[in-house]
């Protein structure tokens, strides 16, 4: 069963860590989620690699020049990787049995209202957008700024042109109102990349239950994340809390519409169980003691990869 996740920070930590070996073996990784060998490990198929700026790296369009040559020196180097760009590239993956790189930027800060930046971005095999992370920027609020503003002007010009170039535009950090400013503008399916349901765990990040029926009437996708306190509360968090979000987003008609956003390696604490890429097997056997394989099969990869192909510029 091939593997689609929609969200993970190894860019993040290669900014944080040079010289650091992400490609070392599972023995000899101690700073790592993710890694190749975890990745082929666990069927994944397609990988989103998010490219988000630490704080103490200077938010600017060279540092995130920086990351992109580390995802083209450091990701896409490795062997059985393939870069996504096109609706054609996800076929030619899945028929190589290569694991899909696509591209994505979390938080438009360092772009600096620059558009210039974003299409050269585009150019360099930028595919995703969330606009902002959880504070507010130039283009609008987050989940976790207190104003709880929406898209500003400048913000609006963002998702136009993102819709022109052909990147899909990510709502999981926006605040309530700049998702629903970017629902009333999108003239083009969005997605949320890593979000669980507000109303089995009540968290800004988490949709309420109108935004999920929003991005399911776009024709969108969301993706559940394992960020713990998103899940449940208390914690520990287990792959059984997981699965409530599912079943909610499924009575709520979203089976088709399901996907994982792990965000792996942008964590410190873990769903007991789903501590790395690795744990996906054990994921894909607890779905599959509650549903039907082909409904397992769509929400492993199948909904996501879909959406990508009718999506993604041709």
């Amino acid at each position: 069963m091939r593997i689609t996740d929609l969200h993970v920070d190894v860019l993040c930590k290669l900014l944080e860590n040079p010289g650091s070996n992400w490609r070392a073996s599972d023995a000899e990784n101690k700073r790592y989620d993710v890694t190749p060998d975890r990745l082929r490990k666990a069927g994944v198929g397609l990988q989103v690699f998010a490219l988000y700026l630490p704080e103490e790296i200077p938010v600017n369009p060279e540092s995130m020049f920086h990351a992109v040559e580390l995802f083209w020196s450091e990701v896409l180097t490795v062997k059985g990787m393939k870069l996504i760009r096109r609706a054609e590239d996800m076929e030619v993956a899945a028929r190589e049995g290569k694991i899909g790189a696509l591209l994505s930027l979390e938080g438009a800060d360092g772009l600096r209202g620059n558009l210039w930046a974003l299409r050269l971005m585009f150019r360099l095999g930028l595919r995703l957008l969330g606009p902002t992370w959880n504070h507010a920027n130039w283009a609008c609020d987050g989940a976790m700024e207190p104003r709880g503003a929406g898209l500003t002007k400048a913000g609006k010009e963002l998702v136009t042109e993102c819709e022109k170039l052909g990147i899909l535009v990510d709502v999981s950090h926006l605040s309530d109102r700049g998702f629903w400013d970017l629902a009333e503008r999108a003239k083009r399916p969005f997605f949320a990349s890593h979000s669980n349901a507000r109303s089995i765990k009540d968290h800004p990040r988490n949709l309420t239950d109108q935004q999920i029926l929003a991005i399911i009437s776009a024709q969108g996708i969301i993706g559940l994340t394992f960020v713990p306190w998103f899940v449940t509360a208390p914690e520990p968090a287990t792959i059984d809390d997981v699965l409530r979000h599912v079943e909610h987003v499924c009575e709520l008609g979203g089976a088709g519409h399901l996907a994982f956003g792990s965000d792996f390696d942008g964590i410190s604490r873990h769903v007991q169980g789903l501590e790395h890429p690795g744990r996906y097997p054990d994921l894909i056997d607890a779905l599959l003691k509650r549903y039907p394989e082909s409904i397992v099969e769509d929400i492993a990869g199948g909904n996501a990869n879909r959406f990508f192909t009718k999506n993604l510029p041709n």
